[in-house]
């Protein structure tokens, strides 16, 4: 990969990732650029639906991007740097033009009025969404292993740490059986501040997380797959500090605790 777009790659996810992002540099450095590319692309469909108001918007801005990695996988990327970082993944590292588009219609649900019906069906978005990303990282580090615990446990926690913003824009990714067993509306929990049953729902999503991550953690050893699940390994500082930020050092201490340990 070119130099200049390997550079611009790592400082769009240095800003944009910084999980991603410091989760990378335990990594070869060879495949870093790779793996800046993949994030990039990521984040730049994930930021999709905060920039449109309506759901068709949304379907026309993922359609662009479908259209965008399929001249990527030609070879014939558009004048973009996350287009370019695509063409260098589908030419270097194996990945396909399918993993791409279904990772795309998954996240067509984040600009949609569509709703989970229960956690099965949260936990399939989070598996095609974050858990897509963790496995094609993987790919590209060469390795193998199965994501899917480390994954749901860091889409989890980055669902509750997103509450305020998702309920701004009256996006419920929450499952409405969670909430029907509260006794709580999707705009009911939009207008909750301090309801005791909205914690207790947050409380309940925080638990599966929680034991989203101790699975993970029992796994076999990622080896060399571990900069791929290693962001997951944020989940319990997250769920600690539900509400509260987070610093910069002290994520960065435990993404090296993890590494150092070679295990979540």
């Amino acid at each position: 990969m070119d130099a200049v777009l390997a550079s611009r790659l790592a400082q769009t996810v240095r800003a944009a990732d910084p999980d991603r992002y410091f989760a990378s540099l335990f990594a070869p450095a060879p495949k870093r650029p790779y793996l800046h590319a993949l994030y990039a692309f990521n984040h730049e469909v994930a930021h999709v639906a905060e920039s449109v108001r309506e759901p068709m918007l949304g379907a026309i801005r993922l359609e662009w991007w479908r259209e965008t990695a399929e001249g990527a996988a030609n070879g014939a990327p558009r004048n973009h740097d996350a287009a370019r970082g695509l063409a260098a993944l589908f030419a270097d590292c194996g990945l396909t033009l399918a993993d791409i588009e279904a990772y795309l219609m998954a996240r067509s649900f984040d600009s949609s009025g569509e709703t989970f019906a229960d956690f099965a069906a949260l936990e399939s978005y989070l598996d095609r969404t974050g858990g897509a990303v963790m496995r094609l990282a993987a790919q590209i580090l060469d390795a193998k292993c199965d994501p899917r615990e480390a994954a749901l446990a860091y889409g989890l926690a980055g669902l509750l740490r997103s509450l305020p913003f998702h309920n701004a824009r009256h996006k419920l990714y929450l499952p409405l059986d969670l909430l029907a067993a509260v006794d709580m509306t999707p705009e009911m929990f939009f207008e909750a501040r301090h309801d005791p049953r909205a914690i207790a729902t947050v409380r309940q999503v925080a638990l599966r997380a929680r034991d989203h991550f101790l699975a993970a953690r029992k796994a076999p050893r990622a080896g060399a797959a571990l900069p791929a699940i290693l962001p997951a390994a944020l989940v319990p500082v997250y769920l600690k500090r539900l509400g509260k930020d987070v610093s910069q050092p002290r994520k960065q201490m435990a993404l090296l605790a993890a590494a150092m340990k070679k295990r979540l």
